[in-house]
């Protein structure tokens, strides 16, 4: 079968229960003792939030249970172990800081309680090595004996661990939070590798030239490292063009049948990938699936039928699917209808006597409901459901990314917000919009009043928003699903004064930069505090170091920041002279709260100015073209209807008329943008002369006047003439 041939999937989904909470991860499945030519016909287990543990395999279509624990404390990870060298039979979950080891038959064999302060969040289990990772402190216990202890200094997400011939040990890696993956020798950091996204998760696999570790990002990125005793190579990353969601699962497994095994990958937003190797050994996209939820885990294996492999997932709500390398083909001769085969049609038969079941039930549950709350004695329940959220920030067009996803299909949804943002087209949302009339100057007025009405069967919704900074406040979701009775859930995002800056690892040291300054009488953890309101992905937990520095890079001018502090001394460094000026305006206010008195100084440098308006300038002459061309679209169509063509026109015009679409659909997708580097070069004119003690408000019209005719050199002179 060629490669093509196999990665020709099809679904085959499975719900596991009707009230699971939520798969959170389809772990490694595990083998029985009949082996096939290639592959183990395999068993499949499932950790859920409910706290239960479930074991199934698949005899005939159908998924025939092995075992299922009783419901407890929430599940949040799940690993496989055993001896080395035998298979990896053993199941090991943790709820809260308490680790429990099955057999593949059910019975629980461990309990072991890590003491920890807060839960686990994540977990390896190789032999009688066991590393647990809460969200900031890394453990490693052998035997369940405490070996080795690390205080990480921002959140860590995943842990994997490497071993090969180049390493002493069995070498564990952290994926943290601040774009960076921590390798340890023992309870100290041996080393970090910078990586270009907040890693999700790492993955060690055999690959090639040795152990390595694959990792994933949540803004969609997948790269893989070799990891040294001293140093780490990079061996390739994969970016992510086409805006796929972030990633939250990979395994690897030889699905394309070539002899090497592909990397497996699912996201945030529902896509499944497969990615082969070509001659060069980089990788290549060989297969990809869209799943109308997210995908939790994804493991690569043979269930379902023997000799044919599968990728089999798991998403939010609960849904098993497996897509398998089976053909799906069925010859027909010429006029001859197309047939079932027997095994088909008692599937279909099956899965139609289940749906009658399921309606049945449903149909019971709703009349005991309306007879229970017709009853003198009823007490009104409030339906509990949980929602799966994330508010990140999108490097590529400066905006936030809000993605909902709840366990049963969204009625509707209604953003608030007390501070001005922008809503932006995206492609995926079905839901249709209505916005509301607002008044900001009323007391607790709002800004943005939107209402999204979703369809039928609704579950996920991703949104996207633009702010401005300097403007700062809260952005509040109100979620209501199609439950009954009717129930709402808030969900509250908090918009920071500095909102498009992201943290980097390093900045560009001779750009002309603004210094501002503060001394008082704050402690480290104050300082720490008001950096955090003011910053995104700075962590919440005070650093153990004396001192600190973070570099941050604006995502909508690509200008810096860097901000170094300790207890009684902040400095910060910033080539945008408004940057300054926010954070002045902000850390001030947040001093008078506490009642600290602040000595602030200052150090303008005059050509930060410049180095920002031509930072500014390409992105201005852009949207100033864009602009200009749309609204010649009209007029040009409407000249090529009534002359019947458009060979008249200049090349230039019928170059825009060829473009309408494009240019239209660009133009669509950035409203206000414009206006938002308008009120960016108007803030920097301001901020300039506020430092020197001059208010040119009153000049603001002659600068739009400029603007309006836009020239850099004439933008440049206004700065320095005023």
């Amino acid at each position: 079968m060629s490669p093509s041939d196999r990665c020709s999937v099809r679904p085959s989904v499975h719900r596991l229960g009707g009230d699971i909470s939520k798969i959170y991860r389809l772990l490694s499945s595990f083998g029985e003792e009949k082996q096939l030519k290639r592959t183990f016909v395999l068993q499949v287990a499932i950790a859920d939030h409910d706290g239960i543990l479930t074991c199934f395999g698949m005899k005939k279509g159908e998924a025939v249970p092995v075992f299922k624990t009783l419901p407890g404390q929430k599940i949040s990870r799940m690993d496989l172990g055993g001896a080395p060298g035998t298979p990896q039979e053993k199941i090991f979950v943790c709820s809260g800081s308490q680790v429990r080891g099955y057999t593949k038959k059910g019975k629980q064999f461990l309990t072991f309680e890590a003491n920890l302060t807060e839960s686990i969040n994540a977990m390896y289990v190789s032999g009688a090595d066991l590393f647990v990772c809460a969200s900031y402190i890394y453990n490693h216990y052998c035997d369940c004996k405490d070996q080795d202890y690390f205080l990480s200094g921002d959140k860590i997400n995943d842990i994997t661990c490497v071993s090969s011939e180049k390493l002493p040990h069995l070498t564990p890696v952290l994926a943290c939070q601040d774009r960076v993956l921590r390798v340890l020798q023992g309870s100290t950091l041996a080393y970090d590798i910078e990586v270009p996204g907040p890693p999700s998760l790492c993955h060690s696999i055999y690959f090639l030239s040795g152990e390595e570790v694959l990792y994933g990002t949540t803004d969609g990125r997948l790269g893989l490292v070799q990891i040294g005793e001293h140093s780490a190579v990079a061996k390739w990353e994969i970016d992510n063009d086409k805006k796929k969601g972030g990633i939250l699962c990979v395994d690897t497994f030889d699905i394309i049948g070539d002899g090497v095994n592909d990397v497996l990958v699912g996201r945030d937003d529902g896509t499944v990938q497969v990615y082969g190797f070509d001659s060069a050994n980089e990788p290549t996209l060989r297969f990809e699936h869209v799943l109308s939820e997210s995908v939790t885990s994804i493991q690569g294996g043979c269930v379902g039928r023997e000799s044919y492999d599968e990728i089999v997932t798991a998403t939010y709500t609960g849904w098993v699917t497996g897509l398998t390398t089976e053909s799906q083909k069925t010859e027909a001769g010429a006029g001859e209808e197309f047939r079932m085969s027997k095994e088909t049609q008692s599937k279909v038969e099956a899965l139609r006597a289940e749906l009658e079941q399921l309606q049945g039930k449903v149909l019971q549950g709703r009349e005991q409901y309306q007879q229970t709350t017709q009853s003198s004695t009823a007490v009104s329940a409030v339906p509990v459901f949980n929602i799966n959220d994330k508010f990140t920030l999108c490097q590529d067009d400066a905006s936030y990314s809000l993605t909902l996803e709840v366990q049963t299909a969204i009625d509707n949804l209604l953003l608030q917000s007390d501070v001005p943002i922008d809503l932006l087209d995206v492609d995926k949302n079905s839901a249709v919009v209505s916005f509301s009339e607002c008044d900001p100057e009323q007391p607790n007025g709002n800004f943005l009043l939107a209402t999204y009405r979703c369809q039928a069967n609704t579950t996920r919704l991703e949104l996207k928003v633009r702010s401005i900074e300097g403007q700062y406040g809260t952005l509040q979701a109100y979620i209501t699903p199609r439950l009954q009775p009717k129930t709402c859930q808030v969900r509250q995002y908090q918009i920071k004064p500095l909102s498009l800056h992201q943290r980097t690892h390093s900045i560009d040291p001779t750009r002309p930069m603004n210094r501002l300054s503060l001394v008082g009488q704050f402690s480290f953890a104050e300082i720490h505090s008001w950096v955090v309101f003011c910053l995104p992905e700075v962590p919440d937990k005070t650093p153990a170091e004396d001192s600190i520095t973070f570099y941050f890079h604006n995502t909508f001018l690509g200008t810096q920041l860097e901000a170094t502090y300790c207890k009684g001394t902040a400095h910060f460094h910033s080539d945008n002279i408004s940057t300054i000026s926010i954070l002045s305006d902000v850390l001030s206010k947040e001093a008078t709260k506490k009642k600290i008195n602040l000595n602030i100084s200052y150090d303008i440098n005059d050509d930060s100015v410049s180095h920002t308006l031509r930072m500014i300038h390409p992105k201005l002459e852009f949207q100033l073209l864009l602009a200009k061309k749309v609204q010649l679209v009209d007029a040009l169509r409407e000249l090529q209807v009534h002359e019947g063509n458009a060979n008249f026109l200049i090349p230039e015009y019928r170059s825009i008329l060829d473009e309408s679409a494009n240019l239209l659909e660009e133009y669509k997708k950035q409203p206000a943008h414009l206006e938002r580097l308008y009120g960016m070069i108007t803030d920097l004119f301001i901020d300039k002369f506020k430092f020197k003690g001059q208010n040119v408000k009153t000049k603001v019209s002659s600068l739009l006047e400029i603007l309006d005719n836009y020239d850099l050199n004439s933008l440049l002179e206004f700065f320095q003439d005023v």
